[in-house]
């Protein structure tokens, strides 16, 4: 039976031609100047001073952590709903994470919720534009965190060629994070990148990401760092994808447009706010009612379409087990909320089939 998957990476003859003449040309694979082709490529699309790829996103939001200084006893406030990485990087640097509540309307951290969550330890804030949409208080979430010399560490993994009011996000914070995961709009394998303004930041990234080196290539270490860094085969593929990347950002707004039009009269089926001149949604969400989530995804399964469910509430999950905390809008979007197929590579075709087997669903 043919499957529509929920979600899955898009090469042609562009990245492999791009990526065999990189290796017949000798290239050594390691980081060198493809990488820093590629930087420049993310850097002039989303209108950073600086960018610095990291080998994955989870990775980099630990790194932009431990330059800025984060480690035991600090304090990270982090959206209960959010992929786990976002958590685990505070954790595993020994920082206490503080889950905060999201909006209902972006699914975004709690602005006021936030304000009140800050203690004399918090040193940061990770604000997570999830799937491409951003809190209608993203200028106060900046200009709050900056008075009381707070991080805001932008995760905005799921959210390459989202904007607002012209301004891409990720850049709005101290620093920002985009993910190349094999799901996102366009993908190196693994990978991501970290964008900022302000030089010094940049170039605490740099030596830290190399070990700790002052210059590349020298063994002098003057400050302690790991191995971050990514490589030009990556890069290779990374900047193939950069090319698609416009149209790429049109067509998911094409897709979220025809699955509401499509849908618009299945009661049970409700769609997050969108405005879709600034955001390009990375995953087809909807909300579920009625408790027929599941049964929803099994009519589905039958029929060849996958599905994918909502993040979990974290603090329920056993890596936290906060089991004394509530979090009402979170836990209430991690029962009630799917992904639908996503890929950019959906036809019309197939989203109006999916869309017709979701209403058959419902009126039968």
């Amino acid at each position: 039976m043919y499957t529509i998957l929920q979600m899955e990476p898009w090469f042609d003859e562009k990245e492999a031609r791009a990526v065999f003449d990189y290796m017949d040309s000798g290239g050594w694979v390691t980081e060198f100047s493809r990488t820093r082709e590629f930087e420049e490529s993310v850097k002039r699309y989303v209108g950073s001073r600086y960018s610095a790829a990291v080998p994955n996103g989870a990775l980099g939001l630990t790194l932009a952590l431990a330059i800025s200084g984060v480690g035991y006893g600090d304090e990270v406030l982090v959206p209960d709903f959010t992929m786990v990485a976002t958590a685990n990087a505070a954790k595993m640097l020994g920082a206490r994470v503080t889950f905060i509540d999201i909006d209902p309307k972006t699914l975004c951290m709690d602005f006021e919720l936030m304000k009140k969550a800050v203690s004399s330890k918090t040193k940061a804030v990770i604000l997570v534009t999830i799937n491409g949409r951003y809190p209608e208080e993203i200028e106060s979430f900046v200009l709050f965190c900056r008075e009381r010399n707070i991080l805001l560490l932008e995760d905005a993994a799921q959210s390459l060629g989202s904007f607002k009011d012209g301004k891409h996000l990720g850049t709005f914070g101290d620093i920002g994070l985009f993910s190349f995961s094999a799901p996102k709009i366009i993908t190196t394998g693994q990978g991501g990148i970290l964008v900022t303004d302000n030089e010094e930041i940049y170039e605490k990234i740099k030596k830290y990401r190399d070990f700790g080196k002052e210059k590349p290539g020298e063994d002098h270490y003057i400050t302690m760092g790991s191995n971050f860094k990514f490589t030009d085969i990556q890069a290779v593929i990374g900047l193939e994808q950069m090319k698609k990347l416009p149209w790429r950002v049109e067509r998911k707004k094409q897709i979220f447009s025809l699955y509401e039009g499509n849908l618009k009269n299945v009661q049970e089926i409700s769609f997050l706010p969108t405005n879709l001149k600034n955001t390009s949604p990375w995953f087809i969400d909807v909300m579920i009612s009625g408790g027929m989530k599941e049964p929803l995804r099994k009519h589905l399964k039958e029929r060849g379409i996958e599905t994918r469910l909502f993040f979990p509430a974290l603090h329920s999950e056993p890596a936290y087990a906060r089991v004394n905390e509530t979090y009402p809008v979170a836990e209430k979007v991690a029962v009630d909320g799917l992904w639908l197929p996503s890929s950019s590579k959906l036809t019309d075709k197939e989203i109006k089939y999916i869309c017709k087997e979701i209403t058959d669903f419902f009126v039968r």
